[in-house]
């Protein structure tokens, strides 16, 4: 195939696998909401003085996003290497650069707001949970388990960044929602990918759902813990909270796995 193509979802699925997983495709995708930002949000957007405790709480929060950015990065560029074929290398590869300028916004934005080492505030700051989420999906993929470390970063993980980061942006400061919108759309096409592979793997091999459904159980209770400092943080009432989680829910159910 060359040149663009309008619907993806028309394509027979080998050519579907060739085009969205392939570098023309990626940098297609972002290059209309990544074109002409400055350091992850656009230029023309006024920032705003915060009050101390509010600023103290978006320090504290941004400094678990690094980390979950962190683990991400980590992860996907550890994932090359066992990468069962070309098309998932070639994703992951994309991937990693999504993670890397993720991390470079998250630690860019500290520093607007007044933090002059943010990754020592990183270090300090962060969420207890996320740090040990983290730890748990590089453990997944210095085993070399593939699709438990797929599970564990592109469902878990990135499901629970989309639906908080989501949360966030509706009541952020604007450059904060502008650059949190930004990495959304990411987010998105990363949860595709482990989704779609995950799927098509499982109707492979319906054992592979056993072991799959067994890491979920496995990771629940942290990632639980995770996604309820995250809220925390970011001021979401309890009583919303059931709904939000729903994404990730809803992602583990397509893949028989609830």
């Amino acid at each position: 195939m060359s040149g663009p193509v309008d619907d993806v979802h028309a394509l027979e699925p080998e050519d579907f696998i060739e085009e969205v997983h392939s570098f023309e495709h990626w940098f297609e995708a972002v290059e209309g909401y990544l074109q002409g930002l400055d350091h992850g949000h656009r230029r023309d957007v006024d920032d705003v003085v915060l009050e101390a405790p509010d600023r103290d709480r978006l320090v504290a929060t941004l400094c678990s996003y690094a980390v979950a950015e962190t683990a991400a990065l980590e992860a996907s560029s550890g994932l090359i290497a066992i990468a069962p074929n070309r098309h998932a290398k070639i994703f992951l590869s994309t991937q990693t650069v999504d993670e890397g300028r993720h991390v470079e916004v998250m630690l860019n934005r500290l520093r607007e707001l007044g933090v002059p080492d943010p990754e020592a505030e990183v270090d300090r700051r962060a969420g207890p949970s996320v740090k040990r989420l983290r730890g748990k999906i590089l453990e997944l993929v210095n085993a070399r388990e593939w699709d438990a470390a797929i599970f564990a970063q592109n469902v878990a993980l990135e499901t629970m960044e989309y639906t908080v980061f989501r949360a966030h942006a509706r009541n952020a400061d604007p450059i904060t929602k502008d650059l949190l919108e930004r990495v959304l759309r990411d987010e998105r096409r990363h949860i595709g990918f482990g989704e779609n592979e995950l799927g098509r793997r499982i109707r492979q091999d319906k054992q592979r759902q056993t072991r799959l459904a067994a890491v979920k159980t496995e990771l629940d209770a942290l990632v639980l813990q995770t996604f309820e400092e995250a809220m925390d943080e970011i001021g979401v009432p309890r009583s919303d909270r059931p709904t939000l989680g729903r994404d990730y829910l809803e992602t583990v159910d397509r893949l028989g796995l609830v």
